[in-house]
C-alpha cells in the first residue's frame, strides 16, 4: 500500500495510468480490427496486411495525442457523463486523422487499410467511454490517498481544509490538523477544520506526508516534532509546494515575494531560452505555411462584410517582456474606429463594437493567427501569459500582488492561464489568472510548452477555457460584470481597438 500512495503522491502516477489504460484500450480495438478484417487468420493477415506492429503503435500513440488534445490527462479534470463521451469522441477522431495523415508520410510502414481504421476507431472509442467513466469514478474514490496531517488550524491551514471538489482531494486525505499555539483550537472551530490534535497526539495516526500550514512561524515552528517524522521517512512539504502541485497554481494569499527570489526560474536557464526561441521561430514559419489558405478565408470574409476599402489588420499596443511595449497583429474584429469617442474601455458582454466576421474569428481564436508574426520576430512566444494593454496593466498592477513578475517572461500565444480559466471579466479574475500564470513562469520546460500547446486545441474547439481542469470559475464579481450595459476587464481577444 505504501508503493501506491508514493506513486500516488505525483501527477505522473494518475497520468500513467490513464495513458496505460488507454494504449491498451486502443492496441486490443486494433487487434481486434485486423482480427476481425481478415478472418482472425495470422497466415492472411501476414500475406495481405503485412507486419502488425508498427500499424498498431501508430494507432495507439495518435489516440493517445488526441486524448491529450482534449485534456483528458489533467490530473483534476472532472467532466460531466456526457462531456466525457463527447471529449473522447471527438479525441479518437482527431487521434485518427493523425493516423491517416501520418500514413501519407510514410505509407508502406503504417498503412492500417480503410475498413481496419474505420473498425479500430469505432471499437477503440466504445471501449475508451467506459474505461474512462470506470477510472474516473475510481480516482474519485481512491482506497490508497497520501494520509496529510496538516501543522496549524489557522486560515492557511484551512486553505486545505476549503479543497472541497473530490477532483482537487483526488490525491490526499487530510486526516487531522495539529494545533500548536494557543488559541488555535477555538480558531479551528470558527473555520470548520476537524479533526483537531495535539502534537502529542500526531504518532497514533498514520500519515505519509505532514504540510506546515502556519500563519506565522516566528517562535511556533515544531523543529523537534517536525524533525522526528522526517527521521521515520515522512516527507515534509511547505503549504505552497503543497498547494501547487495539488492545485496546479500559486496561491497569492499566501506566496512570499522571498519564495519566488530563490526559485530558480526557466529565464536562468540560458540552454531553454535559446532552445524555446528556436522552436518558436520554426513553429511560427510552420503554422503561417499551414494556416495561409485559412488566413485569405479570413481576409475575403473581411472584405465582403465590411467593403473593399476596410482595412484587415490593426496593430495595437501590448505590454510584453520586461515591460517593453510591443505592435500586436491581429485581424481586425471590431468596426473600424471603435473606440474613437470612448478611447481604451473594457469590453462588455455581447459587445456591439464586433462584426458578424469578427465573432466567427474570435470564436475559433483565428484573429490571434497574425501574432506567428509577432512570434517570428520575437516580440512573443508561442506559450507564455497573454499580453495585456498598457492601460489595464497600470490598473492591475495597483491592485494585483505581483503582477509585473508575468512580464519576465515573453508573452505567449497561448497559456496555462488559458487552459485553465475562461476570459478575464474582472479586477479579481485578473488576480486568478495570474495564480496560472506564475505556475507557468516556475515549472516553464519545453515538455510543458508542447503538452499547453497540444492541449490548446480543446480551447480552440470548444471556445472557451477547460472545464476539465477544476480550474476557479467566474467569481460572483465577474458574473455581475459581464451584464449587459455593465463594464469589465477581459482579455487580449476580447479587447480590440482598430
Amino acid at each position: 500500500m505504501k508503493l501506491f500512495r508514493i506513486a500516488n503522491s505525483r501527477f505522473v502516477g494518475q497520468t500513467a495510468l490513464l495513458v496505460v489504460s488507454d494504449v491498451s484500450v486502443a492496441v486490443f480495438a486494433c487487434l481486434l480490427a485486423v482480427g476481425i478484417r481478415f478472418g482472425f487468420d495470422p497466415a492472411g493477415v501476414e500475406r495481405v496486411f503485412g507486419d502488425v506492429e508498427p500499424r498498431v503503435a501508430s494507432f495507439a500513440f495518435w489516440i493517445v495525442i488526441g486524448m491529450l488534445s482534449m485534456g483528458l490527462y489533467r490530473a483534476r479534470q472532472r467532466p460531466t457523463k456526457a462531456e466525457t463521451v463527447a471529449r473522447v469522441s471527438l479525441a479518437v477522431v482527431i487521434g485518427s486523422v493523425c493516423n491517416i495523415l501520418f500514413f501519407y508520410l510514410v505509407p508502406d510502414t503504417f498503412d492500417a487499410g480503410r475498413g481496419v481504421l474505420l473498425l479500430s476507431t469505432l471499437l477503440s472509442c466504445a471501449g475508451l467511454i467506459g474505461i474512462r467513466l470506470l477510472l474516473l469514478r475510481l480516482m474519485d474514490s481512491n482506497p490508497v490517498k497520501r494520509r496529510v496531517i496538516v501543522i496549524g488550524t489557522g486560515e492557511h491551514a484551512a486553505k486545505i481544509g476549503n479543497l472541497r471538489r473530490r477532483s482537487d482531494r483526488r490525491r490526499f486525505d487530510a486526516v487531522a490538523f495539529v494545533a500548536v499555539g494557543n488559541g488555535d483550537s477555538s480558531q479551528a472551530v470558527a473555520l470548520g477544520i476537524a479533526p483537531v490534535i495535539d502534537p502529542s497526539e500526531a504518532s497514533s495516526y498514520p500519515c505519509d506526508e505532514i504540510v506546515v500550514a502556519l500563519d506565522d512561524r516566528r517562535g511556533t515552528l515544531p523543529m523537534n516534532f517536525l524533525l522526528e517524522f522526517k527521521q521515520r521517512g515522512v516527507q515534509v512539504t511547505d503549504l505552497v509546494d503543497f498547494l501547487e502541485r495539488e492545485t496546479e497554481y500559486l496561491d497569492l494569499d499566501i506566496l512570499r515575494p522571498s519564495w519566488l527570489l530563490y526559485e530558480r526560474g526557466s529565464e536562468t536557464d540560458l540552454l531553454y531560452r535559446w532552445l524555446k526561441r528556436g522552436c518558436d521561430v520554426i513553429f511560427g514559419v510552420i503554422l503561417l505555411v499551414l494556416t495561409s489558405p485559412l488566413l485569405l478565408l479570413a481576409v475575403l470574409a473581411i472584405k465582403v462584410e465590411d467593403g473593399i476599402s476596410a482595412p484587415i489588420f490593426y496593430r495595437q499596443k501590448r505590454v510584453g517582456h520586461h515591460g517593453k511595449i510591443v505592435r500586436l497583429y491581429k485581424f481586425r474584429s471590431m468596426r473600424v474606429d471603435a473606440e474613437r469617442n470612448t478611447g481604451p474601455r473594457w469590453a462588455t458582454q455581447g459587445d456591439d463594437r464586433v462584426t458578424r466576421v469578427g465573432r466567427l474569428l474570435r470564436r475559433f481564436r483565428i484573429d490571434e493567427l497574425p501574432q506567428m508574426i509577432n512570434i517570428i520576430r520575437g516580440d512573443m512566444s508561442v506559450v507564455g501569459p497573454r499580453p495585456e494593454r498598457p492601460e489595464f496593466v497600470a490598473l492591475l498592477s495597483e491592485q494585483v500582488p505581483l503582477y509585473y513578475y508575468r512580464h519576465g517572461v515573453r508573452p505567449g500565444l497561448t497559456g496555462w492561464a488559458q487552459l485553465n480559466f475562461p476570459y478575464g471579466a474582472s479586477v479579481e479574475d485578473a488576480r486568478e489568472k495570474l495564480k496560472y500564470d506564475l505556475y507557468y513562469i516556475k515549472n516553464a520546460s519545453l515538455i510543458l510548452d508542447l503538452l499547453i500547446l497540444i492541449q490548446t486545441v480543446e480551447v480552440v474547439v470548444w471556445g472557451r477555457a477547460t472545464t476539465m481542469a477544476g480550474g476557479a470559475r467566474p467569481t460572483d464579481a465577474s458574473r455581475r460584470a459581464t451584464e449587459p450595459g455593465r463594464p469589465h476587464l477581459i482579455n487580449p481577444p476580447e479587447s480590440d481597438a482598430s
